[in-house]
């Protein structure tokens, strides 16, 4: 039997056709998205800085007669409980001269009033003969108590008159000192401040209370605190302008260098994860916005950061679209993408 070779080639022509219009599988990337979200983040000013002791918070122990220096308990740099020894006093030979002065002229006058009471009951003496000498007595005892409690009895211990940190030793033994002297200066650690540095524009931003997350240098944790004086002046060392910050008790030393972050407001946008997003080839920000099942790339700007997300504004982002997360950076505009939970959801 004869083929019809109108059938062989209308056959064939439908074969060949087939074949040049079977589209090729376009490739797809595997993503996780994650909703958009319209929010806000801290707004801060990052400064640097030492932790420092306020005037306020600074104690000078001092003699308070002319003596000398017997024992030195302490070192720059100790913690000293409160109460422990700081040092020893011994009175020198003046103070201790005016001591026997003193104990002297409060016996005579003990003496000097039981005699006028002795005449006055005789009618030898009157009633103001008595009144003044015991207002001599008592100057005689106040006398006395002031040279005691400065020491002119004997040796004397000083301590600390709260939990402190010794700053400074000023005098070794042996040494002779004057009223006046300092001898010790102590340090409250309860009233420790971080004192930083930010720019013109940044104080401008800060006000007393804002609060602060301080981290050491050397650490990880973050530490609560607030502003505790914003300066109006620019340091001509530095250009900036120093703000105090306070500080929680026994969480860093004088001296320690740290981080501030400085909350002076909030920034609106959208919220999204850091890994978010994306530099193209021109230096520009943008994110991936899962549009279907299709990738749609989208211009943003960074309005501003804290810890491990940024804020995002952009004219192309969309509330509905959700924000593509792991495998955005395969992503050209358009691409097929497939949703990991549904793959999973499929291979079960």
């Amino acid at each position: 039997m004869k083929k019809c070779p109108s059938l062989i080639a209308v056959v064939l022509l439908a074969a060949w056709s087939g074949l040049a219009f079977t589209a090729e599988p376009q490739p797809s990337v595997l993503v996780t998205t994650t909703p958009m979200r319209e929010g806000s983040l801290a707004k801060t000013v990052t400064a640097y800085g030492t932790v420092v002791s306020l005037p306020s918070a600074k104690r000078m122990v001092s003699a308070h007669a002319s003596e000398t220096v017997g024992e030195v308990y302490v070192h720059e740099g100790d913690e000293a409980p409160a109460g422990a020894p700081l040092l020893q006093l011994v009175p020198g030979a003046q103070t201790a001269a005016a001591f026997v002065q003193a104990q002297s002229a409060l016996q005579d006058a003990e003496q000097q009033v039981a005699r006028t009471r002795r005449m006055l009951a005789q009618h030898l003496a009157t009633s103001q003969q008595l009144a003044n000498d015991v207002k001599a007595l008592s100057d005689a005892k106040v006398a006395l108590d002031a040279l005691k409690a400065q020491g002119a009895g004997g040796a004397k211990t000083l301590r600390a008159p709260f939990r402190a940190i010794v700053s400074h030793v000023t005098v070794a033994p042996g040494a002779l000192v004057a009223s006046g002297t300092p001898l010790v200066e102590l340090e409250n650690p309860n009233s420790l401040t971080l004192r930083v540095g930010v720019t013109p524009p940044e104080a401008r931003l800060i006000n007393m209370g804002n609060t602060v997350a301080v981290t050491a240098l050397a650490g990880h944790e973050a530490l609560d605190g607030a502003v505790l004086r914003r300066g109006s002046l620019i340091d001509p060392a530095t250009g900036l302008v120093l703000v105090d910050i306070s500080l929680p008790a026994d969480h860093l030393f004088p001296g320690e260098a740290a981080r501030a972050a400085i909350t002076v407001g909030q920034t609106q946008g959208f919220v999204v994860p850091h890994s978010a997003i994306l530099v193209d080839n021109r230096g520009k920000p943008y994110v991936v916005q899962a549009d279907g099942k299709n990738a749609r790339k989208v211009p943003v700007q960074v309005a501003g950061t804290y810890g491990d997300e940024d804020v995002i504004h952009g004219a192309g982002l969309k509330a509905d679209q959700p924000l593509v997360l792991t495998g955005n950076y395969q992503l050209e505009d358009g691409m097929q993408i497939r949703l990991a939970d549904e793959t999973a959801r499929v291979q079960k």
